[in-house]
């Protein structure tokens, strides 16, 4: 399969501290790619660097065979940040209509992408007052306008309750199945069995990547959560 993100030697520095430590990084064509990891370990950062919002000390980024943050790419890449992108004063559809100005999207587009994240009944309803899970889903429903080729999601399952996690997961595989790539971070180690592939990024290295089942054959372990822990825990011993 090809590479739709291809990530060369990358180092991030902010302020006075390397944040990511030359990674390198292939993400393939059509699937749903997990990006794991404990909270500080740079996984925002990496995406910012695929999306070209970041500065960057060394190394290259490419989307789509373009280098990241290229202006074409705007209307090829979505993304969403880990907090809700969205205005609180504006209604539902005031924000998604805002969104699509700007990106050049029908107010068809408007339509559709409020019925895929099922915000029906919700588009003259003020941000401020939709609950959590819903203003996740108004964010997702912004980066979804241009009916992107990449999808990039920081996060999105924060906070939401199981029943919503579950649908957003279905949702994604709908998408990677009919030729979106998706990158999705999460420091949930549960979700990391929804995904197709996954990258285990550790103090701002990838420290592993390989299918859900090829990380349990390799540490032995019954479940990913333990075999995230055997890696981790071995990297520590090899550094010592």
């Amino acid at each position: 399969m090809s590479s739709t993100i291809s990530v060369r030697t990358l180092r991030v520095v902010r302020g006075r501290r390397e944040v990511l430590h030359g990674i390198e990084l292939e993400v393939e064509a059509g699937r749903v790619t997990g990006l794991l990891g404990p909270s500080g370990s740079g996984k925002t950062t990496l995406m910012r660097a695929i999306v070209g919002v970041q500065i960057v000390a060394d190394g290259s980024v490419s989307v789509l065979g373009l280098p990241a943050g290229t202006p074409t790419l705007r209307a090829r890449v979505g993304y969403q940040t880990q907090a809700p992108s969205v205005y609180a004063d504006l209604t539902v559809l005031e924000n998604l209509d805002y969104f699509a100005a700007i990106l050049g999207a029908s107010r068809a587009r408007v339509a559709e992408v409020v019925a895929l994240v099922g915000l029906q009944g919700l588009e003259r309803q003020l941000a401020v007052s939709l609950s959590g899970g819903e203003l996740a889903r108004l964010s997702l429903a912004a980066a979804l306008l241009n009916d992107p080729e990449v999808l990039v999601l920081d996060e999105p399952t924060v906070g939401l309750d199981p029943v919503l996690r579950r649908d957003l997961w279905g949702f994604f595989h709908e998408l990677a199945d009919a030729g979106t790539t998706l990158f999705v971070s999460s420091h949930v180690m549960d979700e990391a069995d929804r995904c197709d592939a996954l990258v285990l990024l550790w103090e701002g290295r990838v420290l592993v990547t390989g299918t859900p089942e090829s990380l349990r054959q390799r540490t032995g372990a019954a479940d990913l959560d333990a075999a995230f822990l055997a890696l981790i825990d071995g990297a520590g011993g090899a550094r010592s």
